[in-house]
């Protein structure tokens, strides 16, 4: 049998078909579910009375917070991070920064501050790692609440006031805040602007709903010291140290929350080649998760993690089927065979789950435009994503996914550091 006949007998099969039926479904039942829940949180949490909102101004005590950044050849950004943190509207807090063996500038940068008392700085003589840094610093820091943050990052002043109340609750391990792109000036940083409305705060909201959340941002997070010191802080071996704190943190039964009005404005890559670089550490990251925690989370006093596992293979074995199905058609075409199923010119379905597509972004832009008001300008960048996204995170997932598979075996730490934002 010659390869154009197997390729029409092939696309004649029920696994073609059910291929093909996962393939059309999975984004526009995914994107469904995210904009009810999300809208059921919204409903829920941001429009609650007034008196809640301002819950900060009834706290009778106030906890002490120590606000950790750790830093590596950030010359470029970490004065504007420490003046902005420095400007947090807060009676009671310390700024602690760990400098792992910078290059550049960023030490020098940080010296006047320390000189002035501003901040404590913490000098690494060997270079190891986001994870180990923030590891050798929280145990010194004086706050209950640590605030960990990164070093291209500035918060709003209100920060803490829209996170300090959650932890009046005892159960409360984390408070994950609501990340905005502050530098907007290429296309591919006003794609993510519009994706970290439209696909992550909407996820984080969902998530809230289901009752479990799959990362908190390393970018924007405060703990309860305890619960940190309950599960033993960060792992240096996984790519991606925030998502695994946060399902250990859930797997030991702590409440991770999401803050929207907790915003954090941040730096994120302006090429494809940093863009992918991330997305890859991402992705990475991802797949040791889930290969190093999906037979715990499987128990039944896990069940309401379940969800978010769900949600994550099947948006894995979607990426796998998508470059699958697309190097049959390519295939099919060459041959010239026309595929079963496939239009290069937009048909029903295209448009049907492009339509669906639009209706996920505008949900996301219309819930965060009270934080951005900014945000709708970008709105007109937002047909562009599913062909530059999908097609990348598809291909990033599918090269990446299988090395997370050695995650309980592998010796080499993987967070060194993100790329400097290019």
């Amino acid at each position: 049998m010659n390869l154009y006949d197997l390729i029409v007998e092939f696309e004649s099969t029920w696994v073609y078909l059910a291929l093909l039926v996962y393939f059309a479904w999975y984004p526009i039942g995914t994107s469904a579910m995210w904009i009810y829940t999300a809208i059921i949180y919204y409903r829920r949490r941001e429009q609650e009375p007034a008196e809640e909102r301002e819950a900060f101004y009834h706290l009778d005590r106030l906890p002490p917070v120590s606000f950790v950044i750790p830093a590596y050849n950030e010359e470029a950004n970490i004065e504007a991070t420490v003046r902005g943190v420095l400007a947090v509207d807060y009676p009671d807090y310390e700024v602690v920064v760990i400098d792992d063996c910078s290059t550049d500038a960023t030490l020098a940068l940080l010296e006047p501050f320390a000189a002035r008392g501003e901040i404590r700085l913490v000098r690494k003589r060997v270079n190891e790692g986001k994870a180990m840094a923030l590891n050798d610093a929280l145990p010194v820091c004086n706050g209950e609440l640590l605030f960990v943050m990164d070093a291209d990052a500035v918060p709003d002043p209100d920060i803490l006031k829209a996170m300090v109340p959650h932890f009046q609750s005892p159960r409360v391990g984390g408070v994950t805040g609501n990340p905005r792109v502050a530098n907007r000036t290429s296309f591919l940083a006003k794609l993510q602007a519009i994706e970290f409305a439209s696909i992550i705060s909407l996820m984080r909201r969902a998530q809230r709903v289901w009752g479990r959340i799959m990362t908190m941002s390393g970018v924007v997070g405060i703990f309860r010291r305890e619960a940190l010191q309950d599960v033993g802080y960060y792992s240096p071996e996984m790519a991606t140290e925030d998502i695994d704190l946060t399902w250990r943190l859930q797997i030991r039964h702590w409440d991770i929350r999401y803050e929207s009005r907790a915003l954090m404005w941040m730096h994120v890559p302006q090429s494809l080649q940093g863009l992918w670089r991330q997305r890859r550490r991402w992705a990475l990251g991802l797949s040791q998760v889930l290969h190093r925690h999906w037979r715990t989370v499987l128990r039944w006093e896990h069940r309401r993690f379940w969800p978010v596992l769900i949600e994550a293979n099947l948006s894995v074995f979607w990426a796998y089927t998508y470059v699958f199905l697309s190097v049959v058609w390519l295939v099919s075409y060459a041959l010239g065979y026309p595929p079963v199923g496939a239009s290069p010119i937009p048909n029903f379905w295209g448009m049907f789950i492009a339509t669906v597509c639009v209706l996920q972004l505008v949900t996301g832009v219309l819930l965060d435009r009270s934080y951005d008001r900014t945000l709708p300008r970008y709105f007109v960048h937002a047909v562009f994503y599913p062909l530059i996204y999908w097609i990348l995170m598809a291909v990033i997932t599918v090269v990446t996914h299988p090395r997370g598979a050695g995650v309980n075996r592998q010796r080499l730490r993987y967070t060194l550091w993100k790329p400097v934002r290019e």
